[in-house]
Parts: C-alpha cells; sequence; structure tokens
C-alpha cells in the first residue's frame, strides 16, 4: 500500500483508509462482531493503517470494536475518532444537540481511550462545530490534551473555512474530513480544498463511493431497511436514483477502458485530485475491501480526467446528500 502525508502535520498514513462506521451503524444491523473483527484486521493486513470511527458510533460500540481489532498491532496504526454531538457519557444517549464545551471534551476522551484500549488518540476530531462554543476554547482543550499525550493531533469534521481558520490558528489542525465524491463536490467551490492546501492541512474524504452508489451495484430497485440511512437521504429517493444513474454510467464507461471497476475509478479519481487526500471507504465484505484497495494501483491520466471532467460537469446530480435538519449541522 502506498503511504501518503496528511498535509504538513507529520502524521503519515496508507493511501487509502479505512471508515468503520458501516460495521455497527447506519446501514441496518450491525454485522457480527467476530466478522467485523476480521475485516478489520484483514484491512490491517492489506497495508491500511488509517482507521477511522467516533463515539456516535454506536453509540460506542464503533470504538469498542475497533479496540479490540487492532490491540494486537496498536502501534502500527493511525487511530482517528470524534467528538462533538450531546450524548450521555454512560449510555451514549443522545438528545439531537452538540457539545464541545472543554469539559465534556476531556471527559469524552478519557472514555474513548478506555474503549480503544489505548494510552493515546492519534487523531481526534470534532465531529460537528457547536456554535454554542467558541471555535478557541474547543482548540484549546484539544491543545491541552495533546500536551498531556492523550491525542496526538487535532481534525476537524464538515466545519466552514472560517471555524477552521479560527482552530487552526490556536491549534495546527492536520486534517479535516468532510464527503467528497464524483457526486459531492462542495469542498470544490466552498474554498475548503484551497484552504487545506494552503495551510498544509490533510484531507479526508468520507462516503468517497457515495454511500454505496458509485460502485454501480445500487439502482433504482435497491431496496433499502428502514434502519439504513440511505432510505431517508433525498438523494437516494428513487426519482433522483434514477436521474443519478448517468454518474454511476460514466464510471462503467471509464472503469470498462481501464480494465478496472467503477468504485475503483472513483476512488482513483479522488487520489489524483491532490497529494494529500486520503479517501476512508468502508465495507463489510473481504471481496469488496480489496476491490477499494485496488484503487491505488489505478493510473488515471490527464487525459482520463480531462474526460471525466468534461462528462461530469453535464450531469446534474439530483436531490441533498443529506436530510436537512443534518445538512443544517455542517460547515458552520
Amino acid at each position: 500500500m502506498q503511504m501518503r502525508m496528511l498535509g504538513r502535520s507529520g502524521l503519515e498514513v496508507s493511501a487509502l483508509g479505512y471508515g468503520c462506521m458501516g460495521l455497527t451503524s447506519a446501514y441496518g444491523a450491525p454485522l457480527p462482531k467476530p466478522e467485523a473483527l476480521q475485516v478489520i484486521r484483514d484491512a490491517f493486513e492489506r497495508g491500511v493503517t488509517l482507521f477511522d470511527t467516533a463515539e456516535a458510533y454506536g453509540p460506542f460500540s464503533n470504538e469498542e470494536l475497533l479496540g479490540e481489532a487492532v490491540e494486537p498491532f496498536r502501534d502500527q496504526v493511525v487511530i482517528a475518532t470524534k467528538f462533538g454531538f450531546d450524548m450521555s457519557l454512560e449510555t451514549g444517549a443522545r438528545t439531537g444537540g452538540l457539545n464541545s464545551r472543554p469539559d465534556h471534551i476531556r471527559a469524552v476522551v478519557d472514555a474513548m481511550l478506555k474503549r480503544l484500549r489505548t494510552d493515546h488518540i492519534d487523531l481526534l476530531y470534532q465531529h460537528r462545530v457547536d456554535p454554542a462554543v467558541p471555535m478557541e476554547d474547543v482548540a484549546g482543550a484539544v491543545k491541552d490534551l495533546i500536551e498531556a499525550g492523550k491525542v496526538k493531533h487535532f481534525g476537524l469534521s464538515e466545519p466552514s473555512v472560517a471555524s477552521l481558520r479560527r482552530a487552526h490558528a490556536v491549534q495546527p489542525v492536520a486534517a479535516l474530513q468532510s464527503e467528497y465524491s464524483l457526486w459531492t463536490r462542495d469542498v470544490e467551490t466552498n474554498g475548503i480544498l484551497a484552504a487545506c492546501e494552503e495551510l498544509g492541512i490533510g484531507f479526508v474524504p468520507f462516503s468517497p463511493l457515495g454511500a454505496g452508489f458509485l460502485t454501480g451495484k445500487i439502482d433504482t430497485t435497491t431496496e433499502l431497511a428502514p434502519t439504513d440511512f440511505r432510505s431517508v437521504s433525498p438523494r437516494f429517493a428513487a426519482e433522483a436514483r434514477a436521474a443519478n444513474m448517468a454518474l454511476v454510467d460514466l464510471l462503467k464507461q471509464i472503469a470498462a477502458a481501464k480494465d478496472a471497476t467503477p468504485a475503483q475509478i472513483a476512488l482513483a479519481w479522488l487520489l489524483s485530485q491532490k497529494p494529500w487526500i486520503v479517501p476512508i471507504p468502508g465495507t463489510t465484505k473481504l471481496h469488496r475491501l480489496e476491490e477499494n484497495l485496488g484503487a491505488a494501483a489505478v493510473e488515471l491520466t490527464p487525459d482520463d480526467l480531462a474526460l471525466i471532467e468534461d462528462a461530469a460537469s453535464r450531469i446534474v446530480v439530483q436531490g441533498d446528500r443529506l436530510p436537512a435538519a443534518v445538512l443544517a449541522q455542517t460547515h458552520r
């Protein structure tokens, strides 16, 4: 597996990371624990060193799973996790709001360390910007945790450029995480990618395969479980799916010419955008994991990229990527 540096942070990780969320939440029933542990270990054996989780996934069970899975080789991987929702430290019950008060961050990190079976978190993200807490206070709390040795690097998830700059001025931000793929390209126009490049911050796209849609395995007939977040996502409504198949058709066309799969082209496209971009696709299946990791070996030429850009520019993606209430908590 090729390695990449997340900006100028000094944090080196595999070119493709692994998003653990889907093992316990978001896409329906959790994967049985033995299988979930094995998928994480399979990823490590194939060269993945960046593993992404959050206290909110489960809640708590995703961190516990990752901690158990990587314990035998903890010093060889980078654990990234996230705080920021208003949750009970004991039960994980959520109010629906946010909580980035410094005292809460400190308590959350102590609980995370126990769940992750480690004495430090390599990359700690604020999951969503909390408008009730000044960003300087949030960054200052994480700075204190870094000085205490409990955290190594600071990250932000789905912030605005203004919030990013305010945080970075207090404690350098190593990585920024937002959704980015061929069907979600907001960060190209809202200033996020440009700010990351200017400030030397790594960029970690989540949902790099469009929550599975860009793999070509989902169409208008695919049934989504009521517990699957995509069942309430506007972009996965039947009419939107039908319209958005044009993007999948484009990926299939490029994939056929490169002896690759649509998923590999979608990931290779992201990798080609900047050398400090590290996507974190998730999967519950070994063959999909291997397919995803194979994207690192797919070379897209300037002509390939120009063809993709030209064709994609004429496709209007239908439907918001998330429900309105969830989108309201992003880019603050």
